[in-house]
Formats: structure tokens, C-alpha cells, sequence
């Protein structure tokens, strides 16, 4: 390490207990340099995608109507620019509207149908409602409820002036 300052490539040869061992002004510095290099790396990568999409966006558009000729709105375009192939991927997002899905299990019930046949169910309780609830509805919903903790994550800050 040149000048006392630790560099991220310094930890290349380093294994966890060798970095654990640090001094703690060291461990900041690296800290530091990683959320930097994270937030770098992400503003780096909304300026490509970006980038991309000015670039390929619209010959992509053109493909897709192959796409919706097949009656696709998401899926892979494959566009070829001398001797290099890139793939425009238009993800497919969804999402279903609670209401009309719990009109639409009342259905299947009354149909005689078993709605776990097709569908999976989740039910979940926002911790803060839990927390909020009477003692008594909490201790009917106790014994479902199980808590574990999440992986640990440290911030370091200089209090240096």
C-alpha cells in the first residue's frame, strides 16, 4: 500500500480475515471507494443503456412489428451492424389487479374448482400493520409469522474534520 492509503486493488491477494484485520481508518477508506465505485458503476450503466437504446432503439421498434405480427408485445429483436449481432430484449413486466383476481377465485370456488389448482397464493402483513395490531389479533396471527434476519450490512463514515 503506497502512503498509507489503501487502494481496492490492495484486497485482490486478500482474503476476508486478512481485511477484517485492517485498521479501521483503512476499512473506511475502502468502504468508501466501493460506494463510490458502485454508484459510479451504476451511473455508468444508465448512461449506456441509455447510449443503446439512442443507438438501436429504433431499429428495434422496426423489428418489433415482426414481433406483433406474431402477436408478441415483449420478446428478443436480433439486430446485425457489421459482423456485430445486439439483442434488444423488451422484458415482459406483469402484474394482476387484486381486486379482479379475488372476483375471479370467487368464481372458480363457485364453479366447484380448486383456485391452488392455478393459481399459488401469498399472504403478507406489512410489519409496521403487524406491530400495530391489538395483542389479540397479533397472537391469532403469531404462530404464521416467523422472523429472520436479513444478511448484516455496515456504513462507514469519517468523523474526522
Amino acid at each position: 500500500m503506497l502512503n498509507n492509503r489503501p487502494r481496492l486493488t490492495d484486497l485482490q491477494g486478500m482474503d476476508v480475515p486478512q481485511i477484517a484485520r485492517l485498521p479501521v481508518d483503512q476499512l473506511a477508506v475502502l468502504a468508501e471507494d466501493v460506494y463510490e465505485m458502485k454508484a459510479e458503476a451504476k451511473r455508468l450503466g444508465d448512461l449506456m443503456s441509455l447510449a443503446l437504446h439512442q443507438r438501436f432503439g429504433d431499429a428495434a421498434n422496426a423489428a418489433a412489428t415482426l414481433r406483433h405480427a406474431e402477436g408478441k408485445d415483449t420478446g428478443r429483436v436480433r439486430l446485425t451492424e457489421n459482423g456485430c449481432e445486439s439483442i434488444a430484449d423488451l422484458a415482459k413486466k406483469v402484474s394482476w389487479n387484486q381486486s379482479r383476481m379475488a372476483e375471479a377465485l370467487a368464481t372458480l370456488r363457485a364453479w366447484g374448482e380448486s383456485p391452488a389448482d392455478y393459481v399459488t397464493t401469498e399472504v403478507s402483513v406489512p410489519e409496521s400493520r403487524f406491530t400495530a395490531w391489538p395483542p389479540r389479533i397479533r397472537a391469532l396471527f403469531e404462530p404464521a409469522r416467523t422472523v429472520a434476519a436479513g444478511r448484516p450490512s455496515y456504513t462507514m463514515k469519517s468523523i474526522h474534520p
